[in-house]
């Protein structure tokens, strides 16, 4: 067993956002050196690493220096130099996810084929090289409206995903490579996080429910565990597992899913990184999925992913009217309520929808922590300075 605790070894960290600043959480409670690599100088990371580095992710020889710097290398984003991490690889250092499972997901158009050829249930879909192309194929009918476009590759935070209604919604997308998928008649969003190991042990966290902002296309509430029948929450869980499994990943899956209306489970898309669908956890679960990241990575035995009680998180996000110097205005209203926690990302300017932090609220009585979460979201806002 290696050393991790107090000692030489490094784990380096590409990308430096919330969800690397919630990793560094656990790495301090080990007591782990931490190395960040991320674009920008005001990083939320920065505070919390013992070392860290403004550089292009996507830069191979960035990358690649960087990486050597460190024991084992991880991602809290999907834009990294893949050949970068193919050579680390390949020069004894580890790197978790590994580059083959990263580059199966980065591309979604890659991942969708991944899909069929594993035989995964997902939404019926159709790839194109760029925008003319599926142009001609709505214009041939080859494509019927109404369809989801959604970008191979660049896609975050619900942008690079639109619903085509009329073909005048095809205006002002971005060019490039993309998907047509067809229209899924859910009842329920659903996701459930996958963490394994190089060992091979394997634990999923409860299903979530996600609810989503209408016309941001990101998630406004993860309700845990989601309010489904325990035979369809058996099936998704045994789904995301089979998913896992393809994808032969190490770290944490975030596999997120469709219950349609016949209570069939059909895999949307994944993340090999933590996710917004888990921060739940870090009041609500024996073990926090930004711990079971480490212990994953680190081959260390996996924690107990059960929740201790109800949780439904909250996203920050920047008002839609807002820019500029950030606000949190009547955060302190919030912090009366009981069981509510929230989490700033550390991001100094908000602009519209930018996720600047998030809200836990925890109670043994969901229908309650719901309410309570109602009145969170139309409390607090996330504005900029006058």
């Amino acid at each position: 067993m290696v050393n991790y605790f107090s000692s030489d070894f490094k784990l380096a960290i590409l990308g430096g956002g919330q969800l690397g600043k919630m990793m560094l959480y656990e790495t301090r409670k080990y007591d782990i050196q931490t190395l960040v690599l991320d674009p920008s100088e005001e990083a939320p990371c920065k505070i919390s690493c013992n070392y860290f580095e403004q550089g292009d992710l996507m830069d191979y020889e960035t990358v690649l220096n960087f990486g050597r710097k460190a024991d084992v290398v991880t991602f809290e984003i999907e834009g990294v130099n893949i050949e970068a991490l193919k050579q680390l690889e390949s020069e004894g250092i580890k790197t978790y996810p590994s580059a083959d499972t990263l580059e199966k997901i980065q591309n979604k158009a890659v991942q969708k084929q991944f899909y069929k050829n594993n035989n995964i249930p997902t939404a019926d879909f159709k790839v194109f090289s760029d925008l003319k192309e599926l142009r001609s194929a709505v214009e041939k009918e080859t494509v019927k409206i109404p369809f989801v476009w959604k970008s191979a590759t660049g896609g975050y935070d619900g942008k690079g995903v639109s619903v085509i209604k009329k073909t005048a919604d095809l205006d002002g997308l971005s060019d490039g490579e993309c998907i047509a998928e067809n229209l899924v008649p859910f009842k329920n969003e659903l996701a459930v996080i996958v963490a394994r190991n190089p060992s091979g042990e394997v634990r999923t966290y409860p299903v979530v429910e996600m609810e989503f902002h209408p016309t941001a296309n990101q998630v406004e509430y993860v309700i845990c565990p989601a309010r489904i029948d325990e035979k369809v929450a058996e099936k998704a869980r045994k789904t995301a597992e089979r998913v896992s499994e393809a994808f032969e990943h190490v770290g944490l899956l975030a596999v997120e899913m469709f219950q349609t209306k016949d209570d069939e489970i059909l895999i949307n898309e994944v993340a090999p990184r933590p996710h917004n669908s888990g921060h739940y956890s870090i009041e609500a679960s024996y073990t926090n999925q930004f711990e079971q990241q480490i212990r994953a990575i680190l081959d260390l035995p996996l924690g107990n992913t059960d929740s201790k009680v109800g949780g439904i998180m909250v996203n920050l996000v920047g008002d839609e009217n807002h820019e500029g110097e950030v606000v949190y205005e009547n955060i302190e209203e919030i912090m009366k309520l009981d069981g509510v926690t929230p989490h700033i990302y550390g991001k100094k300017i908000t602009r519209p929808f930018r996720k600047m932090g998030h809200v836990t609220i925890v109670d043994k009585d969901l229908a309650k922590a719901r309410k309570v979460a109602e009145k969170v979201k139309n409390s607090i806002k996330v504005i900029s300075k006058k």
